[in-house]
């Protein structure tokens, strides 16, 4: 089984370096195509203004200067001789779950393997933020090799992917893996206005912390309750209850 690995937070993170210990436990044949920097909040974006640039690293891992999209494309398309079995994007430093998937970097590396028709899986680990991270690797470490090896027997739809979350705990705290739907947060984004030291002001988008309410059967409830949330994602977007209503109007 080939296997890419890619990211959005970038060669150097250490999400990647973990995934590719675990990825090496599944086969021998793994290659890491990632952002040179990074990328995170940039979603299924393309470079298509400028050139990208590849550059080995060590052997079967590669850094290319643009976006986890792109790493994917170059991975399949140019980097790797012969086809690729699996795709497996991060391990993100951070849970990418509820409607904020749409600006993941991670859950966009898997989107583009599964546009290629590749199996493909976003992880990320969430970490408890109070003034600044401490990410459980050590949850990830133990429970990922167990979720990938059941995951890995099931049949992927064509353009679904899976989007795995490991809860912010201890990994003897974690409740299980749930099947659940993608959960909904409210816009949770601000402005933040700073003034350099000419008096300019310049911005940074922050989340402002909102704590959403959890639906039960969602992937945002299922890490509160220390589960590893497990979401199928698929690429058409088509709101199909509302087109039959657009429909029957029209008739």
């Amino acid at each position: 089984m080939r296997i890419l690995l890619t990211n959005d937070d970038g060669i150097n993170a250490p999400g990647i370096a973990l995934l590719r210990e675990l990825a090496l436990e599944l086969s021998d044949d793994v290659w890491t195509v990632a952002p040179e920097t990074d990328q995170s909040g940039l979603g299924h974006a393309l470079s298509l203004s400028h050139p990208l640039r590849a550059r080995k690293v060590a052997e079967k891992q590669y850094a290319v200067s643009g976006t986890p999209t792109d790493c994917v494309i170059m991975g399949v398309r140019h980097l790797i001789d012969g086809p690729v079995d699996l795709v497996l994007s991060g391990i993100n430093a951070g849970q990418n779950v509820g409607d904020h998937v749409t600006y993941s970097g991670t859950v966009a590396g898997a989107m583009e393997g599964a546009f290629l028709g590749i199996r493909s899986i976003a992880l990320s680990q969430a970490f408890a933020f109070d003034g600044h991270r401490d990410v459980p690797w050590d949850t990830v470490r133990a429970h990922a090799p167990g979720v990938l090896k059941d995951l890995l027997k099931v049949d992927f739809p064509r353009s679904t992917l899976l989007n795995v979350n490991f809860p912010a705990c201890r990994p003897e705290e974690v409740q299980g893996a749930a099947h659940v739907r993608q959960g909904t947060f409210e816009h949770g984004l601000g402005i933040e206005e700073r003034h350099d030291g000419r008096g300019l002001s310049y911005y940074w988008l922050k989340f402002q912390g909102n704590i959403p309410e959890l639906e039960e059967g969602t992937d945002m409830a299922a890490l509160a309750e220390r589960q590893i949330a497990i979401t199928p994602i698929r690429m058409d977007l088509t709101d199909h209850l509302f087109l039959d209503r657009l429909k029957a109007g029209a008739s």
